[in-house]
């Protein structure tokens, strides 16, 4: 009898020491803080639900679970008129952390005004958040943040494409509203970067037959090209702005130029990339030398660069050579997603980058504030690892119209609209690549008092310089006022 005994506190000791040694995560779990935010001025009660709900294969399998963080208003107490926001951030592979530390949500980083690092890290109240006007659920996608597979046999390509994301994600969100009883609520959906890609699809597979959720917006923060094609000369000329509002931040233009207001000096560029340089690099081999002579001459004028910058690369610069070129005197290169950082590559010369300086700087704020906020604020214990950046390879980016998917959604729905929302400093997702991209979701323009522009004085994640993360946050607010709907859905 004592041996029995002896063998089954052994196996038992055994067994939980081998569990305590595996890494896991619930399929569906929940834990709930209390909290409150002033924002404008007013003192807000908010709760803080951080768990996972699963992921369900067509026969009602839970095949992974996603990590969320879901932040609501406490004082509300009919949530029919209280929007909700779904927010993803992109890569593919990236985890909320960026928009939810940086943007939206009651709390963010420890940062300067500008958005560069500082000690101690950590985290501090936003009183800028959309909080007060809306609830805000922030999502990471299969392997990403906490997020998981739960069965290892099942088919990864089932998460990781551009279709398969939007339609798993569809299933999960309306899980999601069906759990916290949100059908009544107008929606929104917010995305940065490959997000944006993410939640043009969504918006009309929510809509679809299978799901029925209707929206009353998207909102597209350093939108990607959502599949519309810019290549060739479109693809070149474009980038001329991006290098003039870089060139203009660190002071590089002549002085006629230089004492301009930034958004003086984009409308002129603009203008000329559009009426003149779009053509000139059309005609390719066919332009008279005087007149490539005059637009390459032009084009260095805006970029900070020289004439023959232009002319030797056939009007052609490449982002990579703008990286590397116009701090070339000063020995620094220029980071991809925001441009007023400054980064040392490995030699001086060559004509491409081989390191970004801003990814170095937000990744060592935004990763010890996030693990410490989980643990200490939002009381989610688990042993798992959060995964600030995912293993979601390999991506089929194959058949992504997501940009034409967007145009869909809105023709099903007359409440539906979309704010773009981009920073001139971006390299990685130009804005007036974004502008370009407004222009053709619908090139009828027939839906185009729907679409909405607007540009900060920041990079790929505006939100961090503390003026943008304002200004960012009131255009929000007053998208969300135009968007609720005051009429009947109908043409």
């Amino acid at each position: 009898m004592k041996t029995t005994i002896t063998q089954i506190i052994f196996l038992t000791i055994f067994l939980t020491n081998l569990y305590s040694q595996t890494r896991s995560i619930e399929a569906e779990s929940s834990v709930v803080t209390n909290h409150f935010v002033t924002v404008n001025g007013i003192k807000i009660p908010y709760s803080a639900t951080a768990g996972t709900l699963p992921v369900w294969s067509e026969d009602d399998k839970a095949v992974a679970t996603l990590f969320y963080t879901y932040y609501k208003r406490t004082d509300v107490k009919d949530v029919k008129n209280r929007p909700i926001f779904i927010s993803f951030n992109g890569g593919p592979g990236a985890a909320s952390i960026w928009m939810h530390m940086g943007y939206t949500s009651p709390r963010t980083l420890n940062i300067d005004d500008e958005g560069f690092p500082i000690q101690p890290y950590g985290i501090q109240d936003n009183p800028y958040s959309i909080i007060d006007v809306a609830d805000i659920v922030y999502v990471n996608p299969v392997n990403v943040g906490l997020s998981r597979i739960l069965d290892k046999d099942y088919d990864r390509s089932n998460f990781f494409g551009v279709n398969s994301d939007i339609k798993y994600l569809a299933q999960w969100i309306e899980d999601f509203i069906n759990k916290y009883n949100r059908w009544l609520s107008p929606k929104y959906l917010i995305g940065e970067s490959y997000g944006t890609t993410r939640c043009s699809g969504l918006a009309l597979e929510l809509q679809s037959r299978w799901h029925t959720t209707y929206l009353n917006g998207v909102i597209l923060v350093s939108p990607t090209g959502l599949g519309i094609k810019r290549d060739g000369p479109v693809n070149s000329a474009l980038r001329l702005p991006y290098f003039a509002a870089t060139a203009w931040y660190h002071k590089k233009l002549k002085q006629d130029l230089q004492s301009k207001n930034l958004l003086d000096l984009l409308d002129e560029v603009e203008k000329f990339t559009i009426n003149e340089f779009l053509p000139a690099i059309a005609l390719g081999n066919s332009i008279s030398d005087e007149k490539r002579k005059e637009v390459a001459n032009v084009a260095g004028r805006y970029s900070g660069l020289s004439e023959r910058d232009f002319i030797d690369n056939n009007l052609d610069v490449t982002n990579q050579y703008f990286w590397k070129k116009l701090l070339y005197d000063e020995g620094f290169i220029l980071g991809r997603l925001d441009s007023r950082y400054r980064g040392i590559d490995k030699k001086k010369a060559g004509v491409t980058v081989g390191s970004y300086p801003e990814l170095d700087a937000w990744d060592h704020a935004f990763t010890p504030a996030m693990q410490y906020y989980l643990k200490n604020e939002l009381k989610y214990e688990t042993n798992m690892n959060y995964n600030v950046w995912g293993n979601v390879r390999p991506w089929n980016r194959d058949n992504d119209r997501t940009g034409d998917n967007l145009r869909q959604a809105m023709a099903k729905n007359p409440f539906l609209n979309v704010l773009i929302q981009s920073g001139y400093y971006d390299g990685a997702t130009q804005y007036y690549d974004a502008k370009y991209t407004m222009w053709h979701i619908d090139p009828s323009g027939k839906m185009k008092d729907r679409l909405y522009f607007k540009g900060y004085e920041s990079g790929h994640m505006m939100y961090l310089r503390r003026e943008d993360l304002k200004n960012s946050n009131d255009d929000i607010r007053d998208f969300i006022s135009k968007t609720l709907p005051k009429t009947s859905a109908k043409y």
